[in-house]
Formats: C-alpha cells, sequence, structure tokens
C-alpha cells in the first residue's frame, strides 16, 4: 500500500462526498482510504471562505513505501515501590500522575475543589445567589480551571510532539471529539470537559491511582533538602516523591512554598479586562456575513504595539462565549472566558491585555513574593470597587475616551455590571496602553470599538516561575517538582499537560 498527502481546498459546508471526490479527482483513484491531517478555515478572502485540508491517501494505486506511524510516548510498567503524591487535577497533575501510575508507582492525586459534579452545583449556586464556593468555583476543582473554559489544545510549545499526542489520544479515549486530532485550532468545550474529567478520573482509578477531592495542601515537612510529608486539611500524607501542580491562582500554595525555601524568579506576565461583542458584529467582520454555513463562529486574533506602549494583544477568545466570574477567592474579583462545543452563544469575548515586566512596571526589582502580593492587591481593588462580583465596565470607546458610562449594557456575564472608570482602577501603564491598543483593534476589526470592556483579566499566566535543575526538580530538593501553569514554564491546557508528563517521565528515569 502506498501513501501520500495532498492539499485541498474545500467549500465550507462541503460533505464527505465531496471531498471524496476531489481527492480521486487529485490522484486519480477511485480505491482508497484517508485520514485528514490538518483543517483549517481561511478567510482571507470573504467572497472565496473555504476549508484548507491536508489530506493523508493510503491505496494499492499509489507507489511508494508505507506510512510511518509517527514515534509515539512509551511507558514502560512494571512495579516500582516509591510513592508518589501529586497536588492538583488540572492537566498537569492529572496527566503527570497518570503517567506515573501507567509507570507502576502508587499515585495519590490531591485537589483542593470538589469533584466536577459538585463544582458545577457550586458555580450554579455562585452565579444565582453572589455567593461564592471556595471548593466549588471556576478556578479550583477537578480538571483545574481549564475545565470551566473554551478547552483550546493549541500550543506554540515545541517539540512536545510525542506528549501532545498521548494528551490528544487520552482525550479523545475519554469522550472528545475525533477532530481535535486535525483542526488548526481545536477546543474541547466546557460542556464535553465536564464529562472528559469524569472519564479521565475513572480511567486513572481503573489503572489502580487513588484521587482525592476537597484536600488542601497547607504546608510541607522537609528535611535534609527533602520533603518528608505534605500537611492538608486531612491530615500529613507522606510519599517519596511530591509533584506540586498548584495552577495560576493557588497565591497561598505559592506563598507557603516560598516560606519554605523553594526558589521562584519574578517573570513577564499580562493583565487587562475582558472585551465583549455581539457573535453576529464579529461574523460580519470576519466572513461578510453573520452566519456562515458549515463553520461555528468567528474568531480573532489582534495585536498591536505603539511606541512607548506596553505590548497589548487578544488572548483566550471564546466565539459564541460567556464571561465568567472566576474569582479563586472570597475577597477577589476577576473575570474569564468560557464556551460550550457548539459556540452558539449570543457574544463573542476575549482578554484584552498589556504584557507587563513587574521591575518595569515598579522601576525597581520586584521579590517574586512582592509580585504574588501586588497582584492579588490588584484583584481586591476590583472587588472592593463593586462590592462584590459585579463586574466593572465601560464601553471601549468610552475606555478610549475616559468616558464613564452612565448606564448598562447587555452582557452574558452573569452576576452584573457596574459603571467605572476602568482605566482608573488598572496600573497607569497598562491604562494607557490598552487605550492606544483598542485604537488600533478599532481599525483592524469593523465595529470593535462599539464592544464592551470590563472586569480584570490577571490569569493569562503566573507572575513568577519555579527555578527547575536540570532535572526539573525544584532548585535544592531532591524530591520536591512543580509543574504547569504554577510552575511558570508552561500555559493553557496542551502545555501545561506536556509539562506534567515530563516532569513525570524525568521522574520514571530516575528510578531506573
Amino acid at each position: 500500500m502506498g501513501y501520500k498527502e495532498i492539499t485541498l481546498k474545500l467549500p465550507v459546508g462541503y460533505t464527505d462526498d465531496q471531498l471524496k471526490q476531489q481527492i480521486q479527482k487529485a490522484l486519480g483513484i477511485s480505491k482508497f482510504s484517508f485520514t485528514i491531517e490538518s483543517k483549517s478555515l481561511d478567510a482571507r478572502k470573504k467572497s472565496g471562505i473555504h476549508w484548507l485540508m491536508r489530506i493523508a491517501v493510503t491505496s494499492a494505486a499509489i507507489d511508494g513505501p508505507d506510512r510511518n506511524p509517527p514515534p509515539a510516548l512509551e511507558i514502560l510498567f512494571r512495579k516500582r515501590e516509591s510513592k508518589i503524591l501529586v497536588t492538583g487535577s488540572g492537566p498537569a497533575g492529572f496527566f503527570c500522575a497518570l503517567v506515573l501510575q501507567k509507570a507502576g508507582f502508587s499515585v495519590t492525586l490531591i485537589e483542593r475543589g470538589a469533584d466536577v459534579s459538585r463544582r458545577s452545583d457550586g458555580i450554579r449556586s455562585f452565579e444565582s445567589t453572589g455567593t461564592f464556593d471556595p471548593m466549588g468555583n471556576y478556578a479550583f476543582g477537578e480538571g483545574g480551571a481549564g475545565t470551566f473554559s473554551d478547552g483550546k489544545l493549541t500550543s506554540r510549545t515545541k517539540n512536545i510532539s510525542r506528549e501532545k499526542q498521548f494528551v490528544i489520544e487520552t482525550y479523545i479515549a475519554a469522550g472528545a471529539p475525533e477532530e481535535i486530532r486535525y483542526m488548526a485550532h481545536p477546543h474541547l468545550g466546557s460542556n464535553n470537559l465536564k464529562k472528559i474529567v469524569q472519564h479521565l478520573r475513572h480511567h486513572f482509578i481503573n489503572c489502580g491511582g487513588t484521587i482525592i477531592f476537597e484536600t488542601v495542601l497547607q504546608d510541607v515537612k522537609i528535611k535534609n533538602r527533602r520533603v518528608v510529608s505534605a500537611v492538608t486539611d486531612a491530615g500529613d500524607m507522606d510519599a517519596d516523591y511530591f509533584i506540586i501542580a498548584p495552577g495560576h491562582s493557588a497565591h497561598e500554595t505559592y506563598r507557603m512554598l516560598m516560606r519554605r525555601g523553594v526558589l521562584f524568579r519574578t517573570k513577564n506576565f499580562a493583565i487587562g479586562c475582558r472585551v465583549e461583542h455581539p457573535q453576529e458584529l464579529i461574523n460580519m467582520a470576519q466572513w461578510g456575513q453573520t452566519t456562515l454555513a458549515g463553520a461555528k463562529a468567528a474568531e480573532y486574533r489582534l495585536t498591536a504595539k505603539n511606541p512607548g506602549s506596553l505590548p497589548v494583544y487578544t488572548f483566550c477568545m471564546c466565539p459564541g462565549g460567556i464571561i465568567v466570574p472566576a474569582t479563586p477567592y472570597e475577597n477577589t474579583n476577576i473575570v474569564n472566558g468560557m464556551s460550550l462545543y457548539l459556540r452558539n452563544k449570543k457574544f463573542a469575548n476575549a482578554a484584552c491585555v498589556a504584557g507587563i515586566s513587574m521591575d518595569k512596571l515598579m522601576g525597581r526589582e520586584i521579590s517574586p513574593l512582592e509580585a504574588i502580593e501586588w497582584l492579588a492587591a490588584l484583584e481586591n481593588r476590583f472587588y472592593e470597587y463593586s462590592g462584590g462580583y459585579q463586574a466593572p465596565f465601560c464601553g471601549v470607546r468610552d475606555f478610549i475616551d475616559q468616558k464613564e458610562p452612565s448606564r448598562t449594557v447587555e452582557s452574558s456575564y452573569p452576576l452584573g455590571l457596574k459603571p467605572a472608570p476602568l482605566w482608573e482602577l488598572l496600573p497607569q501603564a497598562v491604562s494607557s496602553s490598552l487605550r492606544d491598543g483598542l485604537r488600533v483593534f478599532s481599525k483592524k476589526l469593523n465595529g470593535f470599538e462599539t464592544g464592551t470592556i470590563m472586569g480584570l483579566e490577571s490569569k493569562t499566566s503566573a507572575p513568577v516561575q519555579a527555578v527547575r535543575d536540570e532535572n526539573r526538580l525544584c532548585a535544592g530538593f531532591e524530591n520536591l517538582f512543580i509543574a504547569g501553569e504554577g510552575s511558570g514554564h508552561s500555559g493553557g491546557i496542551i502545555s501545561s499537560a506536556c509539562d506534567g508528563i515530563r516532569t513525570a517521565i524525568q521522574l520514571i528515569n530516575r528510578s531506573g
């Protein structure tokens, strides 16, 4: 059987028969099998929007060798005596725990939040009553912050093909749509993720792992450069190795680790707000029509770098999505975006953020602890302004003109909006840069200036980074690892999951 890859252009609403006819026409053969290798929407010309697809075709009529499958991640099982404690059930913590369990270790995974069912109940109650649930919220719980998100699976991290393939195949086995193998911008949707993380949990347990929810890591006991036990609100837990995957929101975990001598450094990150528009406006701007048969909802990615300003860009765009109250703590007020798999809600939203260096912003060298405290104070400032969880807001044009709105607007945000001079709540350098960026975006995307800008977007990534040695261990420790977004070495579902996998592989290699 020979093998060949071809590139095709197909109409947005193509059928399977049309795809097969195109393959037959391109290769001049009638009997073949095929797989879609990549698929992206090309909307550069509104009059000719189409799918650009790379197809792998196998047929006896094709001259050439068989197709060689890509190298897969190998996890060799053997019974191992070491006990592992993993903290955090987000992508990094879960995939680290899963790989270690498959390799033969005895793994316990603890998660400060609730399982996804109990977590969903807490979120519904929060959005209907305004009463925050520390165990059931958008930040903490089964699957991490990403469970209630758009579930984007894009990653710019290089040299992770084996790990990424393992993650993708594991998600598909847990119920994710097959298209995540090949879509240029794959996503899972929050409704799918809630089911997927439950299936992943059952898979981990069936492999012999233990998972315990609503268990908060409070401290670690250290002796001779080794962690000897984890102190939790359910009692002390001993292990031979400890992996902490706290995510980007667990500030008290950062503080505890710093007190215990774990080294961090500050790193650049980004803060800003969420912008929201009617999805039909975005569709019209990108496609020239309000709907496009065969496509879900139009997306955008915008950047601006004005002289003398911080770089400004949109991040985590959620087509047909919802802006949600993503606070990890009762006395903070932040927002994030989510969408369901169909991306069929009325509004589109995206983070609009400015990249910052804390040292440059403050005009002096900032310690990691100071960075954490500064960010916590900013998140509290938005809470104090609103007196709760209403999102401070104004129009995009209001922000540019520094004009406080006099009335509220329609929005997907569930806990209400409060008119605000939003630019005054942010650091001056961030506000002025966002103003310049919004001007640029309003020229790049028709109608952008008519949108709404709201809340504090402060979780694009962690403001600190764990200092890790060449073996991925925390510097100065013999059995402590920090992985995922909370380590400051990854961001997003795929790169965090892969960071967790690589941490697991490093530990496997240490054990021989």
